[in-house]
């Protein structure tokens, strides 16, 4: 069983990636690596940094959260925001779906907000047992060969005839518009149908959501090859995992 690695390296480094653009220029270490040149590197045991940037957008990627039973539920990207059209009618195929370009998110991995939205009452409703998640919960997201292991952090809760509420889900930083994200972050978001109903709210907008959404937040924790059974380790204080560019 091989052991799961932590790619990381000081906070400074990656900041400069993160708002610039450019690649970090620390020097590889015995505890990660960095990339340079649009090129993917490896740790000393041969286990890869993280997939080539443009994987995230053409790989296929799956997503796993044991304790729910989600298994290899597969997640499918497009250009555009969360539970627009595009997002919408892949949801409505029994799917999850992560928005990226401006109005999107981050791919698995990456600083930012990685998004994936689910249907919790109909098509199957792949996400019905998202809102039971707790703090702590494990939630992998497998491509290009790696899998990213993000743990449950705490619950938001969006309503769709806000565009302040809008704005605070699909930050960089998970209800904090305007922040520069530090970290790779994840946001878990299905409808509150159930909630809603109980509450006596019957609005719908043009593609039938329900007015509020069910946010689960969770930050990376560490990563594996996929298929690997090891525990994740704890990122060091004031390390966040390499990041590659975002396509």
């Amino acid at each position: 069983m091989s052991r799961l690695r932590l790619a990381a390296v000081p906070l400074a480094g990656i900041v400069v990636s993160a708002l610039f653009g450019c690649p970090a220029t620390a020097s590889a270490s015995k505890t990660g690596a960095v990339h340079r040149g649009g090129q993917s590197r490896t740790l000393p045991d041969g286990t890869p940094a993280a997939p080539p940037p443009r994987a995230r957008r053409t790989a296929t990627m799956t997503l796993t959260i044991p304790s729910i039973g989600i298994r290899n539920l597969r997640v499918v990207a497009y250009a555009g925001t969360t539970d627009d059209w595009p997002g919408t009618r892949i949801q409505d195929r029994g799917l999850t779906a992560t928005p990226f370009g401006p109005h999107g998110g981050v791919g698995p991995g990456e600083i930012g907000n990685f998004l994936v939205t689910g249907h919790r009452t109909a098509d199957g409703g792949p996400f019905h047992a998202v809102p039971s998640l707790k703090a702590g919960a494990r939630v992998l997201v497998s491509t290009g060969g790696v899998t990213y292991v993000y743990a449950i952090t705490g619950t938001r809760r969006t309503d769709f005839r806000s565009a302040r509420s809008l704005a605070a889900q699909r930050a960089a930083v998970p209800g904090r518009p305007g922040e520069k994200p530090a970290q790779a972050m994840l946001t878990l978001s299905t409808c509150a149908t159930p909630e809603d109903a109980a509450a006596g709210d019957t609005w719908h907008d043009d593609k039938g959501n329900p007015r509020h959404r069910i946010d689960k937040i969770g930050v990376l924790v560490g990563w594996s090859r996929s298929g690997s059974t090891a525990r994740p380790h704890p990122l060091a204080a004031g390390e966040v995992p390499v990041r590659h560019r975002s396509t």
